[in-house]
């Protein structure tokens, strides 16, 4: 990793496979390529840190001991449009149609060449910043640049978790609206969320002390109450 990126500037990639030695394998290959790697060895895990990693790419092996690939793309693609890259030993037309038909965004078929599986991971991540808005918003003293993921305060660069970004983002993408307690657990969190309202309060609990000049009386994220927020 060179001087120049943090940590956090690095695209975020999870692995999805029951397969150790393919997981050793990604992540001696990603991890010299200057990418942030999360493994997950089953479909229940990869779903939770599908929503908890929150990835710039998912790799995907259809085979997983307890969930079918398939069905794992879907419940997915219910909260998200992350890019998927299915990397499976199926080679026949109809998996990889049905693959891509439920929503991943490329499939490869094992044995795959390094080069190939790093450009198609290329080429999913520019189309991901191709579909990501990149204006700048900005309210009374906060501005949020969306291109850069950069946020300010006064002027002040304030460090976020990517799930408040991901959140202030969201909110950012409606301002004057209100968003409901459920629109944004399943953005944010998927469906699985849905019953853990406490989630979402300590997140933005956490989001209103960074970004408001008075976390006890809020002008950025206003609470509707018993309804949702709403970012003036």
């Amino acid at each position: 990793m060179t001087a120049e990126r943090t940590t956090e500037s690095l695209p975020r990639i999870l692995v999805i496979d029951d397969e150790l030695s393919i997981r050793r394998f990604l992540h001696t290959v990603l991890s010299s390529e200057e990418f942030l790697l999360h493994e997950a060895e089953n479909g229940h895990a990869g779903l939770a840190s599908a929503a908890s990693f929150r990835p710039d790419v998912i790799l995907l092996d259809l085979g997983l001991p307890d969930l079918d690939g398939i069905e794992l793309i879907l419940r997915i693609r219910e909260w998200s449009q992350v890019p998927i890259i299915v990397l499976s030993v199926r080679d026949r037309e109809d998996d990889k149609v049905r693959a891509l038909d439920a929503g991943a965004d490329d499939y490869l078929t094992k044995p795959f060449g390094v080069g190939e599986l790093l450009a198609r991971i290329r080429a999913a991540l520019r189309r991901k910043l191709q579909e990501i808005p990149e204006p700048v918003f900005t309210s009374t003293n906060l501005q949020v640049d969306l291109g850069s993921r950069r946020v300010t305060v006064n002027g002040v660069d304030i460090s976020l978790t990517p799930t408040e970004y991901d959140i202030l983002r969201l909110l950012v993408s409606h301002a004057g609206k209100v968003m409901t307690h459920t629109q944004i657990l399943k953005q944010i969190w998927g469906i699985a969320y849905l019953e853990q309202p406490h989630v979402l309060r300590v997140n933005i609990s956490n989001l209103r002390r960074k970004i408001e000049i008075d976390p006890s009386r809020p002008r950025h994220i206003i609470t509707e109450p018993g309804v949702g927020y709403r970012l003036m």
